[in-house]
């Protein structure tokens, strides 16, 4: 457990501080606490602020990564898909995925051998594995500009990225970890064999220490390394900016599409908030300072030129209702292109039995954060001989306690619990908070026991629960990163959002 000092100039002290909010960084943190440690996390801004919350969305294996020889990657994230899914059956679902060949520049053998180690790599269980089809005789080529032809349909799964990021903060806190967003570290150096850090929030700058510091900062890995003096930095980071466009449903059904371009590189088409179809990614090199990435118009018109090679009604500019772009931190290969370099991660160790430990993460893909989190303890483990074993491989998040796993007869049974309650509101709040939604209902069994809607089904009861549980502060938090509510709302909600939100502050401001 964290100790605090009580002498005049009193620091708090932990076995490890955590530097960032990221997947990675609240995986670590759930990781160490489970084993016993006192973990401090830090992020500046929210959780999942930005490359964790831009992503595909997706729970992969990383079909295209075979292509340059990334096996073991492969494997790992394969194994993973039906770990995680087990974990948190609310928020992961399977998805299946055609790869239509009447455009692919790749041979239909060569996809096809692909596509066998995809099913056996990975100790499938539960996901169906690849068919062959005709998408003239399947509806899966409803939509299509040229229906017809082969194509494989194989699986992965979906993901809510930023709640998987908030579910892993949350276990981490229930175990014991502080959990600090709008915290940043201002700066840290190696004092009396341990760290002794500065950290700044709204209320001022606080000294810390702790026995070990991770650095999970992602594109600011190299910042962080900027603020720790005598610390040895010679791993290289190249970032990637990936963008993706949301647009109204292209085709029905519930399958993603994989489509080849002639350059080689593969977007993904997939059901999006059920009424949008989600366009990405791209591969753009970030050069200079990482930042709040945007789309920009050359990646615009990459995704919709996709779309419009394979859609017969394919989408312009003025469709896009929604547009999002994150910075990926991979570890540099020094591969020629963008696409090409590896998404694999890389744990730098620097530190020994007379300089206290920091460990810097380099690269990474959310399909794999957890297996990272344990490759991280144990590269710690020698500096905590009394921290527990590894544990977080089957152990539920927050909300995915459900019986059986068993998604849909969760929500029915919620509705039969809760008739007076919208059906449609309780199929949204499963799908979000799982089995904790009962402790954001609690005894509510109608509308007017939520409190105001603020619009589309957003409760300043459920406002509350987010606030109170999940590190919620602003409209954007809410909207966009606890949920994508912002995509359904009415015009108007955001604003009375925004406007409760402040009163609360001033609230507070008042009551402390």
């Amino acid at each position: 457990m964290r100790q605090t000092m009580t002498a005049a100039h009193s620091e708090e002290r932990f076995d490890l501080l955590v530097v960032g909010g990221g997947i990675n960084g609240a995986g670590i943190a759930r990781d160490a606490a489970g084993r016993g440690l006192s973990v401090l996390l830090v992020e500046k801004e929210d959780l999942a602020s930005h490359t964790s919350s831009a992503s595909t969305k997706l729970i992969h294996g990383g079909l295209r990564y075979l292509e340059y020889g990334e096996f073991r990657l492969v494997r790992e994230a394969l194994i993973e898909r039906e770990r995680l899914w087990g974990m948190a059956p609310h928020i992961i679902w399977p998805l299946r995925f055609v790869l239509p060949q009447t455009q692919s520049p790749r041979p239909a053998w060569m996809v096809r051998l692909g596509l066998f180690l995809y099913d056996h790599l990975g100790g499938r269980k539960k996901l169906p594995g690849t068919d062959t089809i005709n998408l003239q005789r399947t509806p899966f080529g409803n939509g299509l500009k040229t229906a017809k032809g082969r194509a494989f349909v194989y699986s992965d799964c979906w993901v809510e990225d930023s709640r998987l990021v908030v579910l892993n903060a949350m276990d981490a806190a229930e175990r014991g970890a502080d959990i600090r967003t709008r915290t940043t570290l201002v700066g840290a150096r190696r004092e009396g064999g341990e760290w002794r850090a500065t950290i700044s929030d709204e209320a001022g700058e606080h000294q810390i220490r702790a026995s070990a510091l991770v650095n999970a900062a992602g594109p600011w890995v190299s910042e962080v390394l900027g603020r720790t003096p005598d610390v040895i930095a010679d791993r290289g980071l190249r970032l990637v900016k990936g963008s993706h466009l949301v647009v109204p449903k292209l085709y029905y059904g519930e399958h993603a599409f994989m489509l080849q371009n002639p350059d080689r590189r593969i977007v993904f088409t997939v059901p999006y908030e059920g009424d949008f179809t989600l366009i990405g990614t791209t591969d753009q090199v970030w050069e200079g300072a990482p930042g709040k990435a945007q789309i920009s118009a050359e990646e615009t018109r990459y995704l919709l030129d996709t779309a419009a090679r394979y859609f017969a009604n394919p989408p312009g500019e003025a469709d896009v209702v929604w547009s999002y772009a994150g910075i990926r931190p991979l570890y540099d290969d020094k591969a020629g292109s963008a696409s090409a370099v590896t998404r694999d991660y890389v744990l730098d160790l620097d530190g020994d039995e007379a300089r206290a430990p920091m460990l810097s993460i380099f690269g990474g893909k959310i399909t794999t954060y957890r297996k990272l989190a344990e490759h991280a303890m144990a590269e710690l483990a020698r500096f905590f001989p009394k921290a527990g074993v590894a544990w977080t491989a089957g152990a539920t998040l927050p909300g995915g306690d459900l019986p059986g796993g068993d998604f849909d007869a969760y929500v029915t049974a919620l509705q039969q619990a809760r008739p007076g309650l919208p059906a449609d509101l309780l199929q949204r709040l499963a799908r979000a908070y799982g089995t904790r939604v009962d402790v954001l209902l609690g005894n509510a069994m109608t509308p007017f026991d939520l409190g105001t809607d603020l619009g589309g089904g957003l409760t300043l009861r459920e406002v509350a629960y987010l606030r109170a549980h999940e590190w919620a502060v602003t409209a954007e938090d809410i909207l966009y990163r606890r949920s994508k509510l912002g995509l359904h709302v009415p015009p108007g909600t955001q604003a009375r959002l925004e406007a409760h939100l402040a009163e609360d502050r001033r609230t507070l401001a008042k009551s402390a």
